[in-house]
């Protein structure tokens, strides 16, 4: 179950069911998800009527709908902001901006295999080449990003079309396996075991003290299994 407007919902089977990912629900099991579900939903009202048959109770008046490690305060402010933010206008679209964005990529990205194929593959047009293309691949991953955000149309099924092509076509990856990480880390930004930014460990960094001890437990511990394996193989 989780919270969302004081209501209680049970979503246990419909986790599974979840367009954005059983992960990025289950993290907010036994959680208030009221700024998640806000962040994450545009037709509100539309998703609303599918959570009635989910809907099993309410919290008491005295009960908190923020987690205990958050300050109410500071909730309440950030809720205004956003409210604020969104009266003036500001999350809306700028169709041009975003035309004139997805435009230069095509430019960049054609100049580059245009300078390989009309000079050459000497070293100058080819470090020119790569230049322009390695640009347009990084644009390409913030422009998709902002398109994984549904922040470019307002229906998420053109953004989702379009990050298709950017992502999967242009870049070679599927845009599903970056949607489905980085909505956990928009769900949970810097919570370790639940942000897969920060599950990076052991192979390339480990975070803070407590990740660093943990690391080195599980190190040891498969060390000590090996070991007495070994014992046991050559006892017997």
């Amino acid at each position: 179950w989780l919270v969302i407007d004081r209501k209680v919902y049970d979503v246990s089977e419909f986790s599974k069911r979840h367009p954005g990912g059983s992960r990025v629900i289950s993290h907010y099991a036994g959680q208030d998800a009221t700024d998640a579900f806000v962040a994450f939903h545009q037709d509100k009202c539309l998703v609303k009527k599918y959570m009635k048959s989910l809907l099993i109770g309410e919290l008491a008046p005295d009960q908190p709908s923020f987690e205990s490690n958050k300050k109410k305060s500071l909730l309440e402010d950030f809720r205004e902001l956003r409210c604020t933010i969104e009266k003036m206008g500001l999350l809306r679209p700028n169709y041009f901006f975003f035309f004139l964005i997805f435009l230069h990529l095509l430019v960049l990205d054609a100049a580059s295999w245009l300078m390989v194929w009309y000079f050459g593959v000497s070293l100058v047009p080819f470090l020119a080449g790569m230049m322009l293309f390695t640009t347009a691949q990084i644009q390409m991953g913030w422009f998709q990003h902002d398109l994984g955000h549904c922040s470019v149309f307002r229906k998420p099924r053109w953004n989702r079309l379009l990050q298709i092509v950017m992502i999967n076509m242009l870049k070679g990856l599927p845009a599903s396996w970056w949607n489905h990480l980085h909505n956990q880390h928009h769900a949970k930004p810097n919570c370790f075991r639940k942000d897969p930014d920060l599950n990076m460990h052991p192979l390339l960094f480990s975070l803070g003290k407590t990740l660093s001890v943990e690391v080195w437990k599980r190190r040891f511990n498969d060390r000590k299994l090996e070991r007495d394996m070994y014992l046991i193989y050559h006892i017997n």
